[in-house]
């Protein structure tokens, strides 16, 4: 139970809609009940988790990339009017951002620079080296700097609007 908030953060980097994700966390939970034979004692159960969810997403990729091509850009997903505040444009501007990213580079930036998590622990819960760990993180944090139009991440959160 204590994991569920983590969970639900992670979703939400591979869904934009809050739904999607619980119904993510949901789906890995249950899966994750159903395999609790395969957990290893003395592993950590969130990085289990998070890996379960990861193949969950995936596998659901591939299974809407063969059915339903064009639902991601659904335009009921977009907002209805653009965000009043700074801070909420800002955020927003973000979100597209990492959105835009390469499937690996924003599950890195998800696990590592929105959720927290260790470059160990990314490394396990992608199946990675943690050389490729980190050069992912760069290029995506590079990536989203120039996307944004800002030399450096200080720059992004002080500069005026655009």
């Amino acid at each position: 139970m204590a994991l569920i908030p983590a969970l639900r953060a992670f979703a939400r980097g591979f869904c934009r809609d809050r739904n999607d994700a619980d119904d993510l966390v949901q789906e890995t939970l249950a899966r994750a009940i159903g395999r609790i034979d395969q957990f290893e004692p003395g592993t950590r159960l969130k990085s289990w988790l998070f890996t379960i969810m990861r193949n969950t997403f995936l596998n659901r990729v591939k299974v809407e990339a063969r059915e339903a091509p064009g639902l991601a850009e659904c335009a009921s997903g977009r907002p209805i009017s653009a965000p009043g505040q700074e801070w909420t444009v800002r955020a927003g501007e973000m979100r597209r951002a990492i959105e835009r990213l390469p499937n690996g580079q924003r599950e890195i930036v998800v696990l590592i620079g929105i959720l927290g998590t260790s470059y160990e622990d990314a490394a396990r819960i992608c199946a990675l080296d943690i050389g490729t760990v980190k050069s992912r993180l760069h290029r995506s944090r590079s990536r989203l700097l120039h996307e944004l139009g800002e030399k450096s991440a200080a720059s992004y959160l002080a500069g005026p609007l655009p």
